[in-house]
């Protein structure tokens, strides 16, 4: 049996005539009780059978009563209450259905009138056979009226295996329930916990140290793994997220097949695809046949998004959200050769998701020519591409002048720095938004412009502009 209540909470809830006869088992001097209770009378007798007046219930059968002021009285709160008797059948879920007018709720007491829940409805999974008692009673004082009791049976499963799109019920009354999910076909799987009665959490553990593990990802309070999983037997652990009892389901499916995803293997240029995720770097290779300018998109609705960009010769590029929102994207120069594309995500997750990864081969904006290094030409704009190292330019100053040096691209964020003739000048973003924007007085002199970006691992297309307005300057003495 489940754990009793207090004698004061249990008079509370019950009032009037078992009060009454809950105070006759603590008072030795109340007429009809000895007070001797080890004698053999006392021990085959239970409270419940010396309770007058009780109603009848059968299980899978609906009662139909009204709760009206000739209803037991409960002293604290001034409802009214009706008892009946129920019998129930050891390991049983029996839920207890309580429609109608009546605002009110169910609460089972077992043979010794200890209360084991209470509810509307009410599931409760019984331990022990026998006889139990059902009250229902009004909310407050003035809760009345016609209400339908259906008590009835609800079919759980005692399976210790989850089977693939074969959904099972399952009473939640100890810490966790356990079963065991074999996965034969590889592919993308959901699995689901549902209740109503309780805020589900879900853990999957299974080959190579796999583990997942979820609260609300199913909405409401319902927890929801959806993963691609490779054969073999997993471990499915049902738990609350913090406390309580009641029926919950389990359910797998199959929403994907293996092969829907590449999660590894080539990739070419004007090619996409689509993979999934699973908390682990997945690698593709792209081989390049032409110089140019390429973009590489790595897009998910699930994860963080990050893209690596490697060759054999130490050329390493990484990007984190340089597309839309969390999505990753790498642009660059390109030379012939074969490359090695890592997807993964920003940050360590337990979780996986669907991305695609697509390659495309940009084509430079109309009369745009690249020109990287060489001579700065006050007055003119150049363009070039940044990938990962200093692009530099010789700038002649042949008078005293006021400089102002502009590195503009909407494809990363521009640094600049200006040395020689005892000069070394830099600024980050001086000009509008990430750009960046030098000013200073220079002597007659060759300077070096250096054009990069404030990470190494950024790339793309800039301008860069100088514009020299002549000023008088002493040099130093």
């Amino acid at each position: 049996m489940a754990n009793s209540s207090s004698l004061t909470l249990v008079v509370g809830v019950l009032g009037g005539a078992l009060a009454g006869f809950l105070v006759a088992q603590v008072v030795p001097d109340v007429p009809g009780f000895s007070g001797q209770a080890d004698t053999e009378e006392t021990e085959q007798a239970l409270p419940i059978d010396s309770i007058e007046g009780l109603g009848s219930l059968t299980l899978d059968e609906r009662l139909r009563g009204e709760l009206t002021t000739s209803g037991e009285l409960n002293g604290n709160d001034g409802s009214r209450s009706l008892y009946y008797r129920l019998a129930l059948d050891e390991d049983t879920l029996v839920e207890l259905g309580l429609n109608g007018a009546l605002q009110g709720t169910v609460t089972l007491y077992d043979d010794h009138l200890q209360m084991l829940d209470s509810g509307a409805p009410l599931r409760y999974r019984i331990e022990e056979g026998g006889d139990y008692l059902v009250v229902v009673s009004g909310m407050d004082a003035s809760s009345y009226g016609p209400f339908t009791l259906y008590p009835r049976t609800v079919e759980i499963s005692d399976s210790d295996t989850l089977a693939v799109d074969e959904p099972a019920d399952y009473w939640m009354q100890s810490d966790e329930e356990v079963v065991t999910l074999t996965v034969e076909e590889a592919g993308l799987y959901q699995i689901d916990m549902r209740s109503e009665e309780f805020d589900a959490y879900l853990t999957i553990e299974g080959p190579d140290g796999y583990r997942r593990e979820d609260d609300d990802s199913g909405g409401n309070l319902d927890a929801q793994i959806t993963d691609f999983l490779a054969p073999g037997e997993y471990t499915v652990k049902a738990q609350t997220y913090d406390s309580g009892n009641g029926m919950f389901t389990l359910s797998a499916a199959l929403s994907g097949q293996a092969g829907d995803f590449r999660n590894d293997g080539p990739i070419a240029p004007g090619e996409s695809l689509t993979g999934w995720y699973n908390n682990a770097p997945l690698e593709y290779t792209l081989e390049i046949e032409e110089a140019g300018m390429y973009q590489i998109d790595m897009r998910s609705d699930n994860v963080d998004a990050f893209l690596e960009l490697h060759d054999d010769s130490g050329y390493s590029r990484e990007n984190d959200d340089g597309g839309d929102g969390y999505d990753a994207r790498l642009a660059d120069f390109l030379a012939p050769g074969t490359y090695r594309i890592v997807a993964r995500t920003a940050f360590e997750t337990t979780s996986g998701g669907q991305f695609t990864l697509a390659v495309e081969e940009n084509e430079l904006p109309e009369g745009t020519e690249l020109q990287n290094g060489g001579e700065l030409t006050p007055g003119e704009t150049l363009s070039g591409w940044y990938s990962g190292e200093d692009v530099t330019y010789q700038l002649e100053v042949e008078q005293s002048s006021a400089v102002t040096i502009a590195l503009d691209s909407s494809h990363f964020d521009t640094y600049l720095e200006l040395t020689g003739n005892g000069v070394s000048e830099s600024n980050d973003d001086g000009g509008s938004g990430t750009n960046a924007r030098l000013e200073t007085s220079l002597l007659p002199g060759t300077y070096t412009v250096h054009a990069r970006g404030y990470s190494a691992s950024e790339s793309g297309l800039f301008e860069l502009t100088a514009e020299l307005e002549p000023t008088e300057l002493e040099p130093d003495a």
